[in-house]
């Protein structure tokens, strides 16, 4: 009894010793010299966090952190495969979700024409993209004519522009608005190659008309006429346009050369004639399925204002529990039907053995980290979000689970394994946000919340700017 007393008096005289150092700290709204003098002291290192220490300030963090022992029982083996050919090559440009889109349908044409290999023109979809957006931009303006600059709506749409990035809805509008043709009808050029010069210039003059337009309105020119000039500056971009790019074709004979050698050359095209022959499918039997914690699952959500063409429905998708959206992107490429899907390329990817997993770094093991982010606080938080979009081509089964999936990226042969990337199931866990998938492998109660009035979100939503890609 004597004993436990004096403990507690030697506890209760401690936190009276330092109960005003940390008052002093808690009313603190900056960093003052006793409290860097605490965080000074509070830093122990022991021998091996001098090793540490060296190792980390002279190499790269990511070759310490790799995970030998995973590595080493990696393979790139997959039970189901949806064969393909090539490998196509974004470069220095924000059209993953145009090349995602088109590396959906390239295998249809493949078999269907008995090719070698064979791409779409990324650059045929890209331009109309950015002719749209730029009239999306000043059609917003011109509606908008009596809001405060400032307008949190107006200020996001002024600041996003006419860029490179995009969601799958934008592409099925796009395609089905303008058609597809073949690369070899209308090739790459540099600048849409490399589209950050260009994006620049046409963004001046969008934002530029914008000013003149919003001008116009005070001085009280109506609707009319704000349209009016609205088309004086959709010519100039317009014109831009088309020295960067050339100007699309309107119609096309496509000669071609199958994989026994067999040349043949089409009926005259317009771009949607070949698109419906070509392809031959309904894009708008596709549709958005996304892992949202934090949100009510199995609702049906609508982002507001994240169009490109001003004129069609703002993108909807369903918000999924994850193992649900394993099971109908399993049966997608179990029927030989590609999967296009958005996520958070740049977490736990390793460019050089092409492996996405949360276990290929073990940084742990460096920094020992005392704190932890869940899925739904890396998205409220804005630490994780979406920023690419891929294919996925196959799936590994064991015992009916999917280990990991195979996945085709958009940067060339050079990275993974010759452009192809492993996905491990963690990872699909973690950092995949959105996956498109044909109604026909949904159940009937999935299908029905595409009927639910949708839960509007605006446009500064962490999940609107998680499902635009780039």
């Amino acid at each position: 009894m004597h004993q436990n007393k004096i403990i507690f008096v030697v506890i209760v005289s401690f936190l009276i010793i330092i109960r005003p150092i940390h008052s002093q700290y808690l009313k603190e709204t900056g960093i003052n010299t006793p409290l860097l003098k605490e965080l000074k002291s509070s830093l122990k290192l022991s021998i091996e966090d001098t090793a540490l220490i060296n190792a980390l300030t002279n190499n790269d963090l990511n070759e310490l952190a790799l995970n030998r022992a995973f590595v080493k029982n990696h393979n790139n083996l997959f039970s189901n495969k949806i064969e393909t050919k090539g490998i196509t090559d974004q470069k220095n440009s924000g059209r993953c979700w145009i090349f995602a889109g088109l590396n959906v349908l390239r295998p249809i044409v493949i078999k269907k024409y008995n090719l070698k290999n064979f791409e779409f023109s990324q650059s045929y979809i890209a331009f109309y993209d950015k002719l749209e957006k730029a009239n999306f931009v000043l059609e917003f303006v011109i509606q908008t004519k009596d809001r405060d600059l400032l307008d949190r709506e107006l200020s996001e749409i002024l600041d996003e522009g006419v860029q490179d990035g995009g969601y799958w809805q934008w592409f099925v509008a796009l395609v089905e608005k303008y058609g597809l043709v073949p690369k070899e009808i209308y090739p790459e050029t540099h600048p849409t190659s490399n589209t950050w010069l260009m994006n620049r210039v046409i963004n001046e003059q969008v934002l530029a008309g914008a000013d003149i337009i919003r001008k116009m309105a005070k001085e009280g020119s109506d609707d009319t006429e704000l349209r009016a000039y609205k088309l004086k500056i959709l010519k100039e971009i317009y014109k831009i346009l088309v020295m960067n790019y050339t100007e699309p074709p309107e119609n096309f004979v496509w000669r071609y050369e199958d994989k026994d050698g067999k040349i043949f050359e089409t009926k005259s095209y317009t771009p949607l004639d070949f698109y419906k022959e070509a392809v031959g499918i309904k894009l708008k039997d596709y549709v958005s399925l996304i892992h949202y914690p934090g949100r009510a699952f199995n609702r049906l959500y609508e982002f507001d204002n994240c169009r490109n063409i001003f004129d069609i429905l703002n993108p909807r998708s369903a918000n999924l529990d994850i193992d649900l959206i394993k099971e109908f992107v399993k049966k997608s490429i179990l029927n030989n039907e590609p999967v296009w899907f958005a996520c958070d390329i740049i977490k736990d990817s390793d460019r050089k053995t092409g492996i996405l997993s949360s276990r290929i770094f073990n940084y742990d093991a460096l920094f020992k980290p005392a704190f932890k982010m869940d899925k739904e606080t890396r998205i409220f938080y804005r630490f994780s979000a979406s920023n690419h979009a891929m294919v996925m081509l196959g799936v590994d089964i064991k015992n009916n689970k999917a280990i990991k999936w195979l996945v085709e990226n958009s940067h060339g042969s050079e990275e993974g394994e010759q452009g192809f990337y492993t996905m491990y199931d963690d990872w699909f866990d973690d950092y995949l946000y959105e996956v498109i998938i044909n109604v026909k492998y949904l159940p009937e109660e999935i299908k029905k919340i595409f009927e639910q009035e949708p839960i509007h979100l605006p446009l500064w939503d962490p999940m609107a700017e998680l499902l635009k890609v780039e």
